[in-house]
């Protein structure tokens, strides 16, 4: 019998939220964005998932961009942070890679590159990110430049939102006066809208939006609102309790004794730990269900196990179903609870956690609905 810990990925929820993203900006194309493994859900699973829906895909490096390639993945893909030396542009060339350039180093380098053809090229702004990008007098330097080179085609302007998710949207409004009026200068198709903006900032809508996070149901609101409430979790991480402890009052629980017995207390034994990429800063009373009622974590987690309170579901015990985060139990709750936020624990499950996919039409799956991953992520297909 193998370990119970499983992420299961629902790629027909994949769907429903690209969907979305869709439906709030009709008159947008959506980039998808799957950086990262797509946010730990598997790249490649993903975009096979998408694949007739998404007109393009977004990553954050040209080894993940390869890996899609290598996948079967056809689209365009755009690399958002560009090439990182100058020989990555002969490579994006030859496999019709989408590249971001934000510095004067990048801008340099495509002019000295020798290309199979030139590369579509994203253009960013720096409207208050400070982060990447120009200034806007360097955009329409890069835009005369780009296009006198012959190096570039398809040119676009994109810029990036620092606070667009949040509650007070100051910053956000500055950042969208400034590359308005860029945009007035610039005459260049936009790429605005990260996840936040997408959900909650129609005048962002410009001609591609970045849905990143969303498209893995967790809200990347400060504040949710009825479109971030649409969103369905693709990921749900579960296990089993694997042994029982009965404690009496006063007893401690797990390293460093953090959590005592306040009352007789029965304590689950789960089967995830920090190994498996369960946030080790996650408090007493970080929410867990067992057999789909609400109870906490009592006491630190280890590396491969962690315990939780079941005194009050009597008919808990071994084999219980355990659900850490997804069906039924917001990440971002859990997140909260480890004062992280939800980016960080979808993308830092570890690759020793199967995925199980279930799922997806067309080209994503095969006779069992089930999408196969063409990377060395482990898969079990039997779900």
């Amino acid at each position: 019998m193998s370990r119970p810990l499983r992420a299961d990925i629902d790629l027909d929820a994949l769907r429903h939220n690209y969907q979305l993203a869709c439906e709030l900006a009709p008159h947008s194309r959506a980039l998808a964005v799957i950086k990262a493994d797509a946010y730990g859900h598997g790249a490649v699973a993903c975009a096979q998932a998408l694949a007739d829906l998404a007109p393009a895909f977004a990553v954050a490096t040209i080894e993940e961009a390869l890996a899609l390639r290598a996948g079967g993945i056809s689209h365009p893909i755009v690399l958002l942070e560009g090439v990182f030396e100058a020989a990555e542009y002969a490579l994006a060339a030859e496999h019709d890679f989408w590249c971001a350039i934000h510095s004067e180093w990048q801008l340099a380098a495509l002019e000295q590159s020798e290309l199979a053809q030139p590369l579509s090229c994203w253009i960013k702004f720096d409207s208050g990110m400070h982060r990447l990008g120009f200034t806007a007098e360097q955009v329409l330097d890069a835009k005369a430049c780009l296009e006198a080179c012959g190096k570039a085609r398809d040119l676009h302007l994109m810029t990036h939102f620092a606070s667009a998710d949040s509650l007070t949207p100051d910053y956000f409004q500055q950042q969208m006066a400034a590359v308005t009026a860029l945009a007035a200068q610039a005459e260049l198709p936009l790429c605005l809208a990260n996840s936040p903006a997408t959900l909650a900032w129609p005048e962002t809508h410009a001609a591609w939006n970045r849905p990143g996070i969303m498209l893995y149901g967790a809200d990347p609101l400060e504040g949710a609102n009825d479109a971030s409430r649409r969103l369905k979790p693709v990921m749900t991480l579960s296990s089993a309790i694997i042994a029982v402890r009965e404690i009496a009052i006063g007893e401690p629980v797990g390293y460093s004794g953090r959590f005592v017995a306040t009352r007789p207390t029965r304590i689950g034994v789960v089967a995830c730990g920090y190994g498996d990429g369960y946030d080790r800063h996650a408090v007493d009373g970080t929410p867990v269900l067992v057999d789909g009622q609400e109870t906490v974590l009592a006491g630190k987690v280890s590396m491969d196990m962690l315990t939780v309170d079941i005194t009050d579901l009597p008919e808990a015990g071994v084999g219980s179903r355990v659900v850490l985060w997804g069906e039924g139990l917001e990440v971002n709750r859990v997140a909260a609870s480890c004062d992280t936020i939800s980016y960080t624990l979808l993308t830092g499950l570890l690759p020793r956690v199967p995925r199980h996919y279930h799922g997806g039409v067309g080209s994503a799956a095969d006779d069992k609905g089930v999408a196969q991953l063409a990377s060395a992520q482990p898969l079990d297909t039997h779900a």
